[in-house]
Order: C-alpha cells, then structure tokens, then sequence
C-alpha cells in the first residue's frame, strides 16, 4: 500500500484528539472543508472508516483507534526528537528571556507546575510571566507569548488552538442534598447561577438541556476565579471545563451534578505576534507549550 501524504495523518490526529472538525480546523488554520476532505481522503486510500457520528461530535471507529494509537505514538516521537535537538541547540547559548502572558485561573490550574518543568529542562531561558485572560488586555509592548481565552481571528498575530474545552456545570458537593438537591437540570430553579459573561453561555447549556432559561437571581462576575470560588462556597452553580477545574474535581471541592456538556463559547488560544513566530526562543516555547497540551 502506498503511505498517504503525512499532512493527512496530522489532520487525522487532531480530529481524532479534538472529537470535532471545526475544533480541528481552527487548530491548524484551515477550514473545516479541507479538514473533511483530508479525512474522506485518508479514509478511502486506507478503505476502511476512521469516524464515526455521535451526535456533534466525531467519535474514533475501532479501525480509527488502533489507528490513532499508532499517529499519536509517531508524533510524539517527532515531537520529542525535535524538542532535544532544540535543547541541544541552545545548550552553549547565552541566557534569553520570555515574557509570557496566561490567564490567571488557567495558569494556576494548568500551566505554573508545567512552567517550572519547562525551566528545569530549558536552564538557559528566564521567564517572566504576568496575567491576563483577554486578547484586549495583554500588553503586547512587553508580551512574547500569550495564552488567552478567545476566539479568533486576531489580524496580525499568529494563533494556535490549545484546549477545545466543553462546559458543564459544577457546584459544591452541599448542592446535591436537601430538598433543592440538583438531580437533573430543570432543578437548577432553585439554585443561583454565577456567571463570567453576559449569561451567553448558561443560555447555551440550558438550551441544549431543553429547558427555559432557569435560576435564581444571577450573578456576573468579570474574574473566573471569582466565580470558582463562590461555587466551591456554595453560593450557586457555575459552568466550568475539566481542564481549570480538575483538581477541584479530583479533591471533592467541586462536584459535576449533570454530565451534560456544551462546546465553550471561546477556547484557549496560544498566540504570539506575527512579526516573532519565527524567532527562536518564541518557536522554541511554543513548540514546547503545544507539546504540552496535546500530551495533556
């Protein structure tokens, strides 16, 4: 058999790792119609189906499994190969500094314990990082990189998809007792609902759960981390993604009453300037902190 061209493997891995093509496509700058037609492509030159539909979402045929196991394993060596030669390159290099700007919530959750490995693996370079979750609100006179909560495009600047993240609801574990315990969604009546934007994003969930905008009085507040916390005190219920919320999940202080989840408004985007995507030290962390994500 004649090996398909590697660029249909790539799109292949990331619609397998994503679940959605449109996540995908975002993820490697194309649109969604070239990602499809990659994958119809691919699927005929091996004769067999790699996806298959579940509901909006693409789930990985038991053809499309084995497949992806073996993709995945192979781009990972890649990856590592080109990340030690990058080590090996600057290893008599003189000391560089970065200045990377992340969301508070998501770098605490996420990305502040990958820091410090990445300064272990990388003692040449100095970073500086600073916060802020908006596009508006990086300095980009003093930012190398930035990780931000958005959506694109960004004229000028160069993007990468790094979580297509899903919400669901989270509240305390005290939120599942009582006579107004949460058991299925039209239950959230009874219980305020903590919000980080317009409400655009509950409308959403309480749409796809079939169910009139519900809640007591809500609250809005601009700072995620504000509105996790009033969760974990038992204030009302938020919607939340497994990527800033996992430890909260994982210790018990949050709770996922209903497991259904909706495509986020907006995901998590590593982005830097245009003009210094191809200076070094900027490849070199981003080829890092990508690295990072889609090992995570």
């Amino acid at each position: 058999m004649v090996l398909p061209p590697l660029h249909a493997f790539r799109v292949f891995e990331s619609v397998a790792r994503l679940g959605n093509v449109s996540a995908a496509a975002a993820e490697l700058h194309v649109t969604p119609g070239a990602v499809s037609q990659q994958i119809r492509a691919l699927q005929t030159a091996l004769g067999v189906d790699l996806f298959q539909k579940r509901g909006r979402q693409l789930a990985l045929t038991r053809s499309g499994s084995q497949l992806q196991r073996s993709v995945a394993s192979a781009m990972d060596a890649i990856q590592t190969g080109v990340r030690q030669l990058s080590v090996q390159r600057y290893g008599d290099a003189g000391r560089r500094t970065l200045t990377i700007s992340i969301p508070q919530v998501h770098g605490v959750a996420w990305l502040a314990t990958r820091l410090f490995t990445f300064m272990a693996d990388s003692p040449n370079f100095q970073l500086k990082v600073v916060t802020s979750s908006h596009f508006p609100g990086v300095d980009w006179r003093k930012t190398d990189v930035a990780i931000v909560y958005g959506a694109p495009p960004w004229p000028g600047f160069w993007w990468r998809l790094l979580h297509g993240i899903r919400m669901t609801p989270v509240c305390s574990p005290q939120l599942l007792r009582g006579p107004n315990a949460i058991r299925q969604p039209s239950d959230l009546a009874y219980h305020r609902l903590l919000h980080e934007d317009d409400g655009s994003q509950w409308r959403r969930w309480q749409a796809e759960a079939g169910i009139a905008y519900a809640g007591e009085a809500d609250v809005y507040f601009d700072d995620f981390g504000i509105v996790l916390q009033a969760a974990r005190d038992g204030f009302g219920v938020a919607l939340s993604d497994e990527v800033v919320s996992a430890r909260d999940l994982d210790e018990g202080r949050l709770v996922q009453p209903l497991q259904l989840s909706v495509p986020a408004l907006h995901n998590y985007y590593c982005i830097c300037p245009e003009a210094k995507r191809e200076t070094a030290e900027v490849s070199y962390f981003i080829n890092w902190l990508i690295e990072e994500a889609t090992t995570a």
